[in-house]
């Protein structure tokens, strides 16, 4: 099992409790960027690039490694466990969107005593639509690269009214998409197409808190339903008029369950 190297940045009060937040496939540590403003005042914030993410415009520069694939949720996991382990940090809570929650749940059941809290954003823990779905949309982007689904992705990952009243904010995120090594997005496309997460949800003794948008069809509310359902003691909140990315679509709301949880935890 290969670890790759990430680039990364760690923010914040010293000797506050860190948290890692990590991102979608196909974005940068810059779609928490609303989340980091309020939860930089009370914690050390690790944030980093997937494999192959990042791009020459992100923030903190510098793209990650892109080892070739396919990568496996235990791969993923290992490289935060990696990270964890080059900034000195022992335990920290979790928060990740998609597949970056995808790992949070395999780093809570594998490494339960690293994770101390866990914060899962519009994650589904078996591939969605299908297996093949991913598998097509891996070779579709090694083949012709990231603008081959350019069109595709921003449907999946926002409400029609949220495109439509929100370009500016729409283009930000696909600008990030197309900064993607397809390698990279190909080999954590990959990574989705293996994974079966359902195992592992007894083995998480970390509090968590599940976030579903209303209106995700990547992640349906009935995923978050289903990864609720298996974790001791979790809690769902589904955000109204939100879909995969409801972070950064509806910040306000989800930065407030955020914050209530890691306080709380």
């Amino acid at each position: 099992m290969s670890e790759a190297h990430l680039v990364s940045s760690l923010e914040g009060p010293a000797g506050a409790p860190v948290v890692i937040l990590a991102n979608p496939i196909g974005t940068t540590r810059a779609i928490w960027d609303a989340q980091a403003r309020v939860l930089r005042r009370d914690f050390r914030l690790l944030r980093f690039e997937l494999r192959g993410h990042g791009g020459p415009g992100n923030a903190g520069g510098g793209r990650s490694d892109a080892p070739p694939g396919p990568y496996s949720m235990a791969e993923l996991g290992t490289d935060v466990l990696g990270l964890m382990r080059e900034h000195g940090v022992t335990t920290a809570a979790y928060c990740g969107i998609s597949i970056g929650a995808m790992i949070g749940l395999w780093l809570a059941a594998n490494a339960p005593e690293r994770i101390s809290s866990l914060v899962v954003c519009c994650a589904a823990i078996t591939p969605m639509p299908s297996r093949q779905s991913w598998l097509d949309r891996a070779a579709l982007v090694r083949a012709g690269g990231m603008a081959a689904i350019a069109e595709m992705v921003p449907p999946r990952w926002f409400t029609p009214a949220f495109i439509a009243r929100q370009p500016e904010a729409v283009s930000f995120v696909v600008d990030m998409l197309l900064g993607t090594d397809p390698a990279g997005y190909a080999g954590c496309g990959e990574a989705i197409a293996g994974m079966d997460l359902r195992p592992a949800l007894g083995a998480i003794k970390a509090p968590t808190l599940v976030i579903s948008g209303a209106e995700d069809q990547a992640a349906p509310p009935w995923q978050g339903a289903m990864t609720a359902a298996g974790i001791a003691e979790s809690r769902l909140r589904v955000i109204r008029g939100t879909s995969h990315l409801a972070p950064y679509q509806a910040p306000g709301p989800v930065t407030a369950l955020i914050s209530g949880h890691l306080a709380a935890s």
